[in-house]
């Protein structure tokens, strides 16, 4: 049995804490991916309109978002059980985690509602765009979606980063 902190754990109760944090940020980081080059580059070459794929491609957003979330939480519960210390919550790799939530409630909760409203102002982008293809409504949204996918950049390298520093972690544990 190891011993951490005032709590005897089993070798199974570490292992399955610490494949809690594998999976939540695999499963994050696989999402992250499969939508960024297989969901939303498909959307737009198969759908009919860019306004079907933007919907599309915006309800799967959403999920991740959610599913990322919950993920990250996961992640650092697990740390902070396993551990049984907060300090662990201030690693690089926990940071990696903490930074990847940060960024994916900004781009739900500040820069999608954005798009959003401005998607209803517009009617259809397609058609505004067509009749005012340099009109400030699209420039505003052409910038908000640089910065979501900035975000989304940003959670993917962070999570790798995570990814890695959580490896090295195990390494140096002696696993």
């Amino acid at each position: 049995m190891a011993r951490i902190g005032p709590v005897l754990y089993s070798a199974l109760m570490l292992s399955l804490l610490r494949t809690l944090e594998f999976l939540g940020l695999s499963l994050w980081l696989g999402s992250d991916v499969f939508l960024s080059f297989v969901v939303a580059p498909g959307a737009f070459r198969i759908l009919a309109s860019r306004d079907e794929a933007g919907a599309m491609v915006g309800s799967a957003l959403w999920w991740m978002h959610m599913i990322g979330v919950v993920c990250g939480i996961v992640i650092l519960l697990a740390r902070l059980v396993r551990t049984r210390t907060f300090a662990s919550l201030a690693t690089p790799a926990a940071l990696c985690v903490v930074l990847m939530i940060g960024l994916t409630v900004v781009s739900q909760h500040a820069v999608s509602p954005k798009m959003a409203a401005l998607r209803v102002q517009m009617g259809s982008i397609q058609a505004f765009q067509a009749r005012m293809a340099d009109g400030p409504l699209l420039a505003e949204f052409s910038k908000l979606h640089r910065i979501s996918v900035s975000l989304e950049s940003g959670v993917l390298i962070a999570g790798l980063a995570g990814m890695y520093l959580m490896v090295k972690e195990l390494a140096a544990a002696g696993h």
